[in-house]
C-alpha cells in the first residue's frame, strides 16, 4: 500500500477523497481504502485534519 494509514487517528470526515486528484482514496463502511491509483503526491496528507495519513 503506498500510504500508511492510521485507521485509529482516522475521522472519516472524507476531506481527503475530495482532494485526490487521482481520485485513489475511498471511504468504505468505517476504513479509507488507498487503491492502485495513488501516486503518492501526498495531498491527502497535508490536508488531514487529523494527520491520520502519512507517505
Amino acid at each position: 500500500m503506498p500510504l500508511k494509514i492510521n485507521h485509529d487517528k482516522c475521522c472519516y470526515c472524507g476531506g481527503c477523497v475530495g482532494v485526490c486528484p487521482q481520485d485513489a482514496l475511498e471511504l468504505k463502511e468505517t476504513l479509507l481504502v488507498v487503491d492502485e491509483k495513488c501516486n503518492e503526491c501526498g495531498i491527502c496528507a497535508k490536508f488531514c485534519p487529523v494527520g491520520a495519513i502519512e507517505i
